[in-house]
């Protein structure tokens, strides 16, 4: 007998090579080559960050105290070096300050080439001192300086606000150098907004680097043959974000630009729709379908419960004692088997359990770790992997509703979570299997709102091969991009609106509904039903599998700074137009003041709007082409040019614009004299009031949601206080709502540039074709069902159920349950007791009560 060895998984170890008597077994450096027939390539490969060893003034390179955001993360990280202990490398001790110091390689002209902004900095380094006060036991002092705050994303303002309110110390400053002082402790020197010298001592500064493509992205490029940007990123049309130089290679995340976690999970959604489109005639071709593992039966089976305890790194095991809780679950009823893990979620705990449960015979399987509401679908997947119903499963929720509200309290957070593990266990003994059934879907697709994202994800569908209904409430199709001339890097809009236009109108897959609203829905995933009425008064009944929503978005209507009082006072978008149509006029004019952030961030709307500080930069270099000698001043707050953008406000700076900061407590101040404008500003520089008089004052708007509140009630979404739709989780599911089967896309989501509409709404096309093109979707498992004989047709379940479920058919409460949500309402509300939730039913609800209770009364009376 003789041994072979499996190219294709060898890592190239040599452990088999010395362990060999015979010398049999020599190790090869020669590179395996796979040659791979494929219609479609992605690039996802990333960039490195930048090395602060390139500057000598942080001293970086030989202070151990001086570290990288990275390496700061992986201080923090459970499965770290110090195991999310919070502390220092020089001494191990638990620093009392720490200083951030932002755009370490980016936003740098002079010492590095890296100009651009790396657009994740400003929101890392702001989690990382909530995280770092969080892990702290002698309150942490936290100081980030910074030039401009680049928090833009979705919610992101808030996160900083809060920030600050949790005693975050923001100082806008560049440091220039970091001293050693003292036994391993810093001192930062800056001057501050007033002009101020300042010298401050922390125990650990963090270099928050910014991204940077290193040569092996370079060569790759040369290998595929695709064209780089001036920063070595691949380079992409805003029209078509993730599309290369070469046709059918596509880009998505920080190879494209730099972006974050929400914007890299769109843009491999929308490679993704790319390859589709692609090679839609070929689907299914040579597509290998995983073997699903026979279900075994465990009915006749006594309980055999197995439990996993996660630590979660640091979020619960720094608070709650994992050990003693995992020791704890042993001596439970019916418990079999109990191991804890750093992380429960990850891929190999994952492999590692599926293994545990069919060796140990487990049948019922318990993890106590974060939320179900994330995490459950992955640990069901795990039991089916094992051969057991994924409805033989429980979790405890011992992070959310534990160690995040008890961080304070180790012996009460350990002691509630063996309560939650206890309840946990005495359910997961009462469950039996659920059953689903095969789902028919209609292959067909609902697009509501005809602008930019809409269109191009109605084309994204239709490429794939789907039939496409189009709803705009319109009479013409565009949206709010109709009133934009062109992008900032000059591309041209109202043309690529208009081939888009005929593309969509000339698409045989693709009906097009304008003046037309929404007037009815109903239905469930993969079987919708939607009335559409036009304009004439016509009803027409549209059955679709799916829907994707881009209602787009408006720009705010100011009510401060003289707008609607004097004609010379406009928005951006009034600005673009008028420059459109009367160049001349625009180019006559000799002062022009631009006011940022107007009703946004503010108490009303405490959000940025993303794209207001380029179309600011955008429209003043614009007039600088009309006039070279016009004064521009912008006044700011932050200027938010993330990304590639920032070239464009270096250019604009270069070009004469002047830039002066406010703050919101001190905001300019418009008015009128006789014919003329003025504005009164504070200007940082000159730390003193100036008044300047100005041919046209042009006020950057907010972008605010579309009125949607009726179809928001009539499709039963979720929408912010601020009207924007919110999706099922920030990160990992950035275009899907909550309720299977229902996508967003564009600034229906939130305000967003035309490059970042597009590159959504073809995420939001893959993951509805992909919901089409399934063939394992089913209906059935945790549904209400209803007992008729029970039922005296009270019609309290029907006023009850927030979906509008529940009817009556012949004397009795019918249930479809491929509509049915599995909230309980009904169950709860009714008085006879006659419809039952499986999964949630009285016995294994009353079960947690029960050993909950009886273990507090055994601790208040033990005789």
């Amino acid at each position: 007998m003789v041994y072979s060895i499996d190219r294709s998984v060898c890592l190239g170890c040599g452990l088999c090579e010395t362990a060999c008597l015979a010398g049999a077994i020599a190790y090869s450096d020669t590179p395996r080559v796979t040659e791979l027939d494929v219609g479609a390539v992605i690039i996802a490969t990333g960039t490195g960050v930048f090395d602060p060893t390139r500057f000598d003034r942080y001293d970086y390179a030989n202070h151990p105290n001086v570290i990288s955001s990275l390496e700061f993360e992986r201080i923090l990280s459970a499965s770290g070096p110090y195991r999310g202990k919070l502390m220092r490398p020089y001494d191990r001790e638990e620093p009392k300050k720490i200083a951030w110091l932002q755009c370490v390689g980016s936003r740098d002209i002079n010492a590095c080439d890296n100009s651009y902004c790396s657009g994740v900095c400003c929101m890392y380094a702001i989690k990382e001192a909530m995280i770092a006060k969080e892990h702290s036991h002698s309150g942490l002092d936290t100081a980030v300086f910074f030039m401009d705050m680049r928090t833009y994303g979705k919610d992101f303002e808030k996160y900083y606000l809060r920030a600050r309110h949790e005693g975050v110390r923001f100082i806008r400053s560049r440091v220039h150098t970091v001293d050693p002082v003292g036994d391993g402790d810093l001192e930062i020197t800056f001057v501050d907004e007033a002009g101020n010298m300042h010298a401050e001592v922390f125990n650990l500064v963090v270099l928050s680097v910014g991204l940077d493509v290193g040569e092996q992205a370079v060569e790759m490029a040369k290998k595929l043959g695709i064209d780089l940007n001036a920063h070595r990123f691949v380079d992409t049309d805003g029209f078509t974000p993730v599309s290369t130089s070469r046709p059918g290679v596509y880009v998505c995340g920080t190879a494209q630009g730099p972006k974050d976690i929400p914007q890299s999970v769109v843009d491999a959604s929308a490679a993704a729709c790319a390859c589709s489109s692609l090679l839609s005639e070929s689907r299914w071709d040579v597509a290998r379908v995983k073997a699903k593992i026979p279900e075994k039966d465990v009915l006749s089976e006594p309980p055999r419960v197995g439990v996993f305890v996660c630590h979660c790194g640091t979020n619960i095991g720094g608070i709650v004692n994992v050990p003693e809780v995992r020791e704890y679950a042993r001596s439970l009823p019916h418990v079999v088997y109990v191991e804890d893990n750093l992380y429960t979620c990850s891929q190999d705990t994952q492999v590692k359990m599926a293994k545990v449960i069919a060796e140990q015979g487990i049948n019922r399987v318990v993890v106590a770790a974060c939320t179900p509401r994330t995490h459950e679908p992955l640990f069901q997947e795990t039991l089916m992997n094992a051969g057991l119903n994924k409805y033989l499963f429980e979790m405890a929720n011992i992070r959310n509703q534990n160690s995040w509200c008890h961080s304070g309290q180790k012996e009460v957070a350990t002691a509630k979570a063996k309560d939650l593990v206890r309840m946990a266990v005495a359910r997961a003994a009462l469950l039996d299997p659920l059953f689903e059934r095969p789902l028919d879907i209609i292959q067909g697709a609902l697009v509501i709102g005809g602008g930019v994202a809409g269109m191009t994800a109605a084309l994204g569908l239709a490429r794939q091969g789907f039939r496409v209904s189009l709803v705009e409430r319109d009479t013409e199709l565009g949206g709010l991009s109709r009133r934009i001339s062109h992008t900032i890097e000059g591309r041209d809009v109202r043309k690529f609106l208009g081939n888009l236009i005929e593309e969509v109108r000339g698409n045989a897959n693709i009906e097009v509904f304008t003046g037309a609203d929404i007037s009815g829905f109903s239905g469930y995933k993969g079987n919708f039903q939607t009335k559409v009425r036009t304009g004439e008064g016509m009803v027409t009944e549209i059955s679709h599998g799916v829907t994707i929503l881009a209602t787009g978005a408006r720009e705010y209507k100011p009510r401060e700074f003289g707008y609607g009082e004097h004609a010379g006072v406009m928005t951006q978008l009034e600005l673009d137009g008028l420059m459109q149509g009367e160049p001349s006029k625009a180019g006559a004019w000799k002062q022009v003041v631009m006011i940022q952030c107007v009703g946004s961030r503010n108490d009303e709307n405490p959000n940025c709007s993303r794209i207001c500080c380029q179309s600011a930069v955008k429209h003043a270099l614009e007039l600088k082409k009309l006039n070279p000698d016009m004064n521009i001043v912008i006044l700011y707050r932050d200027m938010r040019t993330y990304g590639l953008l920032e070239d464009y406000y270096t250019e604009a700076r270069r070009e004469g614009v002047l830039f002066s900061r406010y703050s919101a407590d001190t905001p300019p101040e418009v008015g009128t004299d006789g014919s003329g404008l003025s504005v009164l500003f504070q200007d940082h520089v000159l730390n003193r009031p100036v008044r300047m008089s100005a041919d046209a004052v042009v006020l950057s708007a907010a972008t605010l949601a579309s009125e949607n509140r009726e179809l928001t009630t009539l499709l039963k979404l979720q929408s912010s206080s601020d009207g924007y739709f919110i999706e099922a989780h920030a990160k990992l599911r950035p275009v899907d709502f909550a309720a299977e089967g229902i996508f967003m896309c564009g600034t229906a989501h939130s305000p967003k540039l035309i490059s970042e509409s597009i590159s959504q709404a073809l995420a939001a096309a893959s993951r509805a074709g992909a919901f089409l093109a399934s063939k394992d979707q089913t209906i059935g498992g945790v549904v209400a069902k209803v007992d008729p004989r029970l039922c005296a047709a009270c019609l309290v379940c029907v006023r009850a159920c927030p979906f509008g479920v529940p009817q009556i058919v012949n004397g009795a409460s019918q249930i479809n349950e491929a509509l049915c949500q599995g909230c309980g309402t009904c169950v709860s509300e009714c008085p006879a007791k006659a419809i039952r939730l499986a999964n949630y039913t009285d016995s294994q609800i009353m079960v947690k009560v029960d050993v909950l209770l009886d273990e507090a009364l055994e601790g208040i009376c033990p005789a």
